[in-house]
């Protein structure tokens, strides 16, 4: 098997409504989708959502000519050649576009020998995972901007999920006021975690989570800046909650400098971001030095979500305090690009089922795309 054309797909839409974080408004989301071709006609996908423009002009002016004519079964080999191009740009668009390719080449190997790409990297520990819903989301520019939560938890919880993680970071009481709200509509059996997407300062996140102590959150995510170590160990030495991040950090010496400070309870790399499946499992295997939890941050459309699956169907089980990791992450909002080739259901218990088909199980075309697509082109060997 080799890869003889690699087509790319910039493409987007608008949230409908917009959905906000403490950060920022979020009025519209733009992915790069990988496809390289087999000549045996399989396709593998590869996902870039943080920098798609500039993670697809490295993907065809520098990886391109090592991947087009190569077997993707040398995935390894080909993964150390792309980083050898990367010169000082090691996390950031570089590494994003080496990213989307490893996954694509790891979907493409998996398929030419017929087993699930958790399979072929030494094979599932699970087969079901612990979904929670990444909802609801801030509307920074309303009055109440948590006002919509309880309506979305709601239909959040028709939706058979068992956990679910808003958007936190207005401020420390009202932070504290909404985790209470939404606590006393759940009841005590559904798990609570919250994101203040890098919104706070150290102090300001100690404030709020003393506020939201009580509640019992299984996290505190991303509540400072993604690489502010000493704000992180300041936050994780302060408060009783689990801290965790890691989804902007793409490579194991950031997340090496974070584990030797102390700094987090869990670990989130991107697939998407940290280098796929390659870089995702040697920072698992950083983590587990330090016994701590890592799972993947999935926040995309269907190529990562697919992908994380597989990627957490790999990581040995941790107990934290509350519950065990790891947790699969699923966009609740109204994201058209995860449901493009069919639905990844929650069952009824809050579990998403692990696919065990060839490679991540994805049967997508490229024609389905186009109702978003803003550039498409292709390489051929």
């Amino acid at each position: 098997m080799k890869v003889v054309e690699i087509r790319a797909y910039l493409l987007g839409f608008a949230p409908t409504p917009a959905i906000g974080n403490a950060s920022r408004m979020i009025r519209r989301r733009d992915f790069l989708l990988l496809e390289l071709v087999a000549d045996t006609g399989a396709r593998g996908w590869g996902e870039v959502f943080a920098s798609p423009a500039a993670a697809a002009a490295l993907v065809r002016t520098r990886l391109a000519p090592i991947v087009l004519g190569a077997s993707p079964h040398h995935h390894g080999r080909l993964y150390d050649r792309m980083l050898g191009t990367l010169g000082y740009d090691r996390r950031g668009p570089g590494m994003m576009a080496i990213s989307a390719v490893d996954m694509a080449l790891h979907d493409l190997a998996a398929q030419d020998r017929g087993i699930s790409v958790a399979e072929a990297l030494g094979g599932a520990l699970r087969t079901r995972l612990p979904a929670y819903a990444s909802a609801p989301f801030i509307t920074t520019d309303a009055v109440e901007p948590y006002g919509h939560y309880a309506a979305e938890i709601d239909t959040i919880l028709r939706r058979n999920f068992r956990a679910l993680k808003p958007r936190a970071g207005v401020s420390p009481r009202a932070d504290g006021m909404m985790a209470a709200a939404v606590r006393r509509q759940v009841g005590p059996d559904v798990s609570i975690m919250v994101d203040i997407n890098q919104g706070y300062t150290a102090r300001a996140a100690i404030e709020s989570a003393r506020h939201m102590e009580e509640v019992g959150l299984l996290w505190m995510e991303e509540p400072v800046q993604p690489e502010d170590v000493a704000g992180y160990a300041a936050i994780s030495a302060a408060v009783p909650v689990a801290v965790a991040g890691g989804e902007a950090l793409a490579s194991p010496a950031a997340f090496r400098d974070f584990l030797a400070a102390g700094a987090m309870s869990v670990l989130q790399p991107d697939l998407t971001v940290c280098g796929g499946y390659t870089g995702f499992l040697r920072i698992a295997a950083l983590a587990s030095a330090y016994d701590i939890p890592v799972m993947p941050h999935v926040f995309g459309t269907v190529v990562n979500m697919r992908a994380a699956l597989q990627a957490a169907a790999l990581v040995t089980p941790r107990r934290g305090v509350p519950g065990e990791y790891p947790w699969i992450e699923y966009d609740a909002s109204a994201n058209p690009l995860l449901e493009i080739a069919g639905a990844l259901p929650v069952e009824a218990d809050g579990t998403m089922i692990v696919p065990d088909a060839p490679g991540t199980g994805l049967d997508l075309q490229g024609e389905r795309l186009a109702p978003w697509i803003s550039e498409t082109w292709r390489l051929v060997a």
